[in-house]
């Protein structure tokens, strides 16, 4: 899926120790926001600092947003704010793989994005860190009195032990 924050960097005017100061306009965010299922998305800014080494790029720096996603329980807005580093490598993307061939990615492949050789797209690699640095399992002030008049048990009442506690406990009376 695409989004509107789409910077495309020609790699032939990439100039080594550049720096790149992104700010998401609301158009931007609202496609954003979309994308990621957001309540909202009041600011998205990243500050970026480019090592260019032949067609690979790395690209380091802070992203920052606010936002508001939806309770998992209650579907209430819940605030939340990034503010934290990131470090992407653009590199060429690789020859087609056989369909029978196995790709094993290492702990120094996750943050790697590819590019075709002419241009990498930084926006769209800051929304994809993004999504990666959200709460998965939003929950607002009222999530656990929601939980509690559903009869949803904490993971406490819901414990083998506590399961235990409560059969000892009903056998005795």
């Amino acid at each position: 899926m695409t989004d509107r924050f789409a910077r495309h960097l020609r790699l032939d005017q990439l100039r080594d120790g550049e720096r790149i100061d992104l700010v998401a306009d609301e158009t931007e965010r609202a496609a954003i926001a979309r994308r990621l299922d957001l309540a909202a998305l009041d600011r998205l800014e990243a500050h970026v600092c480019l090592e260019c080494t032949g067609e690979i790029v790395r690209a380091k720096g802070r992203l920052v947003a606010s936002l508001d996603q939806s309770c998992v329980v209650t579907g209430d807005p819940v605030a939340a704010h990034v503010d934290e580093p990131f470090a992407l490598m653009f590199v060429p993307e690789p020859p087609v793989a056989r369909p029978d061939e196995e790709v094993e990615l290492g702990a120094s492949d996750l943050d790697v994005v590819f590019h075709d050789g002419a241009a990498i797209d930084l926006g769209s690699a800051l929304a994809d860190t993004l999504a990666l640095s959200l709460d998965p399992y939003p929950r607002s002030a009222g999530a656990e009195a929601a939980l509690k008049e559903a009869g949803v048990l904490t993971e406490e009442q819901a414990s083998p032990f506590a399961v235990l506690a409560s059969l000892k406990k009903n056998g005795e009376s």
